[in-house]
Parts: C-alpha cells; sequence; structure tokens
C-alpha cells in the first residue's frame, strides 16, 4: 500500500512550504530563505526530521503532547469512532454518546462543582466562548450592566479577535485596528522583570490591589469577570507570588466579579495537579480547557463551567453560541481515551510525586552555575528560565529577545526544541517523559544554555 503522503527530499518540501504554506507567527519571508525544519514522525518524547535527526521535544508539541507521541490507544479510539459515528452536531435539541460520556469523565476530574462543559475547538474559540458564558451569566442574574472583562498584561489567551482583545500582547494588538469592547489590562505580577525592590510576596499584594483599583475605577456594577493564566504560559512560563492568587480571589468575591481561569495550558497534570489553580490554591468560576484535553491529538476544547454559574444559564433560555464542530464525537473518543491514560495509567499522579519533583531539582542543580540564567520558576513540568546580564541584581540585557533567539538556535542545532519568549528559555515536556528522558533534556539545555553564555562572553 502507498503512503498516501508523498516522499520527496527535505529541499523539495521546504520549497513547496515556501511556495504555499502561511505559517502562525512567523516571518515568512526570513522562514523561506532558510528553509523550514521537517518534522516527518515522532514516538514517545522523540521527533524526527525529514534528514534523520532525533530531537528531545522539551516543549510536548506546542504544550500539549502530554501522553507523549504515537499512543495506539487514541488511534484506536480515532479509528473505531470514525466507523461508527464519524460527525454529528450537538445543536437541534441533538446529542451523542462520545459527548455524554466525555462530560461525565470531565466532571469525575475536575474539582468539585464543575459538572457542566461547553465544547469548541481550541483553547482561542474556548476564550471567546468564556465571554459568552459570562455575558450570558450577568444577564440571566438581572445585571447586564456588568460588561468589562479584566485581563492582564503579557497574558495570552488566543488568536481570535477576542481571544487576542483579552491577551495583553501589544504586537498583536498592532494587527487588529478593531479590537472587542469592554476589556481592560493591568499589570502582570512579573516579579523578576518588574517587582524593583519589593518582596516577592509584597509585589504578588501590589499586583493584585490592581485589580481592586481597576474594579473601582470602572464601577463594581459595571465589572463582570477578572481572566487569567494560573501561571503565564506563552508570556514567559510566569509563576506569581503565594500572595498573588488568594488576594485576586478575595477582590473578585467581594466585589461580585467572576474569576475565570485560562487552564488551557496548565490543565490536564501540567503541575503535578490535574490543573494548576490547584497548585495556586483558589477556586475559579469557570475554566477554559484545551492542548493536554486530547494531548494535540485532534483539536478540541472546552470550556468548564462551576454549577453556580451554570445553573442560571440552563434556566434563561437560548444560549445563542455554538460551532460546527462543538463536541465533535472523534475528539471526545480521543479526549476520553486520553483521560483515562492520565488518570487510570498514574501519569498526572506520576509528575506530581516523582518525575516533576526531580525535573524541578535537576533543572537547577544544573544550571545553578551559569551567570546568564538568573531565575528558574516552575513546578511539575513546566519551568521558565530567566535570562540576564547580572543574577544579584536581576539586571536584565536590553537586547534580551535577540539572545533569547540565540539560546533558541543553539537548542535548533543541538536537536532539543526549548522555546524562547523575549529574555526566557521555556520547558514544557510530555507527562510521560522518564527519569532517564529527563536527564538527557537538562543535560542538552545545560549545554546549550553554556553556548550562549559562552558566547555573550559570560562563562
Amino acid at each position: 500500500m502507498t503512503h498516501p503522503i508523498a516522499q520527496r527530499t527535505t529541499s523539495e518540501w521546504q520549497q513547496l512550504d515556501a511556495a504555499h504554506h502561511i505559517h502562525p507567527f512567523s516571518d515568512m519571508g526570513a522562514l523561506n530563505r532558510l528553509g523550514s525544519r521537517v518534522i516527518t514522525r515522532a514516538q514517545g518524547v522523540y521527533l524526527w526530521d525529514s534528514d534523520g535527526n532525533k530531537i528531545i521535544d522539551g516543549m510536548a508539541g506546542l504544550w500539549c503532547v502530554n501522553v507523549g507521541y504515537g499512543r495506539q490507544e487514541l488511534a484506536d479510539a480515532a479509528y473505531r469512532q470514525m466507523l461508527e459515528l464519524p460527525y454529528y452536531n450537538t445543536f437541534f435539541k441533538t446529542t451523542h454518546p462520545p459527548i455524554i460520556e466525555l462530560s461525565k469523565l470531565l466532571s469525575e476530574i475536575a474539582p468539585p462543582g464543575f459538572e457542566h462543559f461547553f465544547y469548541c475547538n481550541s483553547g482561542s474559540e474556548g476564550n471567546d466562548t468564556t465571554l459568552r458564558v459570562v455575558y450570558q451569566y450577568w444577564a440571566a442574574m438581572g445585571k447586564p450592566g456588568k460588561k468589562y472583562v479584566i485581563s492582564r498584561k503579557n497574558g495570552y489567551h488566543g488568536s481570535t479577535m477576542a481571544g487576542a482583545t483579552l491577551g495583553g500582547m501589544d504586537y498583536m494588538h498592532e494587527q487588529m485596528p478593531s479590537k472587542v469592547e469592554h476589556i481592560v489590562h493591568i499589570n502582570q505580577p512579573y516579579w523578576f522583570g518588574e517587582g524593583g525592590t519589593l518582596t516577592p510576596e509584597a509585589f504578588g499584594r501590589q499586583c493584585a490591589a490592581e485589580l481592586e483599583q481597576k474594579i473601582l475605577e470602572l464601577g463594581a456594577d459595571n465589572v463582570a469577570a477578572f481572566i487569567g493564566e494560573p501561571f503565564q504560559g506563552a508570556g514567559g512560563v510566569i509563576f506569581p507570588p503565594e500572595s498573588y492568587w488568594p488576594e485576586i480571589q478575595r477582590i473578585c468575591r467581594q466585589y461580585d466579579v467572576l474569576l475565570c481561569a485560562d487552564e488551557v495550558i496548565g490543565g490536564f497534570g501540567r503541575t503535578g495537579e490535574w490543573f494548576a489553580h490547584q497548585h495556586f490554591g483558589f477556586e475559579p468560576d469557570t475554566m477554559t480547557l484545551a492542548k493536554g484535553l486530547t494531548s494535540g491529538y485532534i483539536p478540541m476544547g472546552a470550556v468548564a463551567i462551576h454549577k453556580r454559574i451554570a445553573q442560571p444559564l440552563i434556566d434563561c433560555g437560548d444560549f445563542n453560541h455554538g460551532l460546527t464542530y462543538s463536541g465533535h464525537p472523534v475528539a471526545a473518543a480521543v479526549a476520553m481515551a486520553n483521560l483515562r491514560i492520565l488518570r487510570d495509567g498514574g501519569v498526572v499522579a506520576q509528575v506530581k510525586t516523582d518525575t516533576g519533583p526531580y525535573f524541578q531539582q535537576s533543572l537547577r542543580q544544573a544550571l545553578a552555575d551559569n551567570p546568564l540564567v538568573g531565575e528558574i520558576a516552575g513546578q511539575g513540568l513546566v519551568a521558565g528560565m530567566q535570562l540576564t546580564a547580572d543574577k544579584a541584581s536581576r539586571k536584565r540585557f536590553a537586547n534580551g529577545g535577540e539572545i533569547g533567539l540565540k539560546c533558541r538556535d543553539y537548542c535548533f542545532k543541538n536537536n532539543l526544541i526549548m522555546r524562547a519568549t523575549g529574555d526566557r528559555m521555556l520547558l514544557s515536556p510530555p507527562l510521560v517523559m522518564t527519569r532517564s528522558e529527563i536527564d538527557e533534556l537538562v543535560d542538552k539545555a545545560k549545554h546549550c544554555l553554556a553556548l550562549t553564555a559562552k558566547d555573550l562572553g559570560m562563562m
């Protein structure tokens, strides 16, 4: 049987890619001149490119391949479902067994109170949905004037118009002359870069106080929700001080503002807890889910809605929102197979008790003597490493983004996927990574960061 994808040389694929494919978040002119790396297969925590290079994936694809590559269980689930019911919608008073069973399973995995789920195709669509849920809830509660949603600078909530407006990244806003109304931003809880002389605890309280100030400025009767990632993912794996989230929750409850957790990256075991907000000790009203929901094997997103929010929605009439593929049966079947591996296979528990602590300790020990690494933030199998000109004073490079890309290039050449976000290097490997594979990952990261430091004359 002939393989459905033609076999070509790397150069041929690169030429076709340049001729026809526009990449996300890319300078296409520069990329086409360089030529894309062509990934042809994957297994476990490794990728292979079209030149035969074996690459260790320190980013689990795009934060999502939690159970690793090549899982037969997920392929089988998709195949069986495609034969039985490849597609049907959930509009028009209709449902199907895969989405019913997935919803039941999610209600068992999610924290108490999360019993209702709305499905979409991605985290971006999930955050659009969250806005609809928030506005519909307040309308149902007889408070339609509560329209403002407060988000954070350097947060990331997706690439749709609503998601990109929620995210406080200026370079994305520059490409959006039209933005969603009633979304405002406060500062991020980034102590290393913005904490000045304050202790982390004092800085965390100060950042949280900005939420209260913004609510009072807008008027509590006009503020619908605050949304935030428990830890900032694409913003640089920024973990807020411990004082931050408890104070954010207190303020939201005091002023009757919904608290929405974007769990697209943190959900499904990344920190060693099922959901990252559990690590930080707060209780949201909604959770945006995607990525680890299917381990990236097939697109799917969802919004988990606490019963205190869901019941008014259910009782208030039509919820005029939906997508052709909301609750897709094949995606639901894959999600169930994936979640059973994470739960029944003990993957999330292993990250919490074994591989997560081992990864954090190993990374910190390996990079302790590197003068370029000023901070390592993280928990479980996620970490952000701050590149700095001087550790003691927390002095950052004026051209930190260029240095991050320089380090990423060294990783590229040494067959390691490690992401650069400005002046922070990020790791978020598959949750099934073993101790020996963690050793390999950490050794490669140490080597590439040392090459970068030497390039800068720091070692």
